[in-house]
């Protein structure tokens, strides 16, 4: 009897350290995926930036924010806290950027540009569906890291929380569109 109730407990723990195993590969998985987008937006913003160059000379500060936050992206030591910081300042950035272009018709007419929008528009969906599915993945793990039994197995060999994606502060204020629309 007693082979059997440990026979038991090692089928248990290794079904439980299995479960958390590839819990904490979801998490990676969908956090690479968020590299991906952050790529390709890499990708894109030169060529974003110098069709706007071409238009909006005087928007230069805004160009050069995102041009030292795009290089600050590409550092290989950055922290995983850091990186999501510089990339949530970078999200800032061109919104502010795209926000800017509807002062400009001539701008927004071009169809170099235009182009160009509708993609970082279509990146920037799919970095949010990404960090989505990043943080759905650290809830599975996390809630698999503090339920019982699998807390125990965590503990044991290991495993570690992971951290959410959050927006910062400023970026969950409302935006008064009306303010938006009323400066020149």
């Amino acid at each position: 009897m007693p082979i059997g109730i440990i026979g038991f407990v090692a089928i248990l723990v290794i079904g439980i350290y299995n479960s958390l195993v590839g819990r904490r590969n979801q998490v990676r998985n969908a956090y690479s995926s968020i590299d991906v987008m952050l790529k390709k937006r890499f990708d894109l913003l030169p060529n974003l930036i110098e069709t706007v160059k071409q238009y909006a000379s005087h928007e230069k500060e805004v160009l050069q924010n995102i041009v030292e936050l795009r290089n600050g992206l590409n550092k290989p030591d950055l922290t995983k806290e850091e990186k999501v910081a510089l990339e949530n300042q970078l999200t800032k950035q061109i919104n502010g950027l795209n926000l800017t272009v509807e002062n400009y018709p001539d701008l927004k007419a071009n169809e170099n540009f235009l182009n160009l929008q509708r993609n970082l528009t279509e990146i920037e969906s799919q970095l949010s569906a990404s960090r989505r599915t990043y943080n759905a993945s650290v809830l599975d793990l996390n809630n698999g890291l503090e339920k019982f039994p699998s807390n125990i197995v965590g503990n044991l060999f290991n495993f570690n929380k992971e951290v959410f994606f959050e927006a910062p502060e400023a970026e969950k204020e409302n935006i008064n569109v009306k303010d938006i629309f009323s400066n020149p």
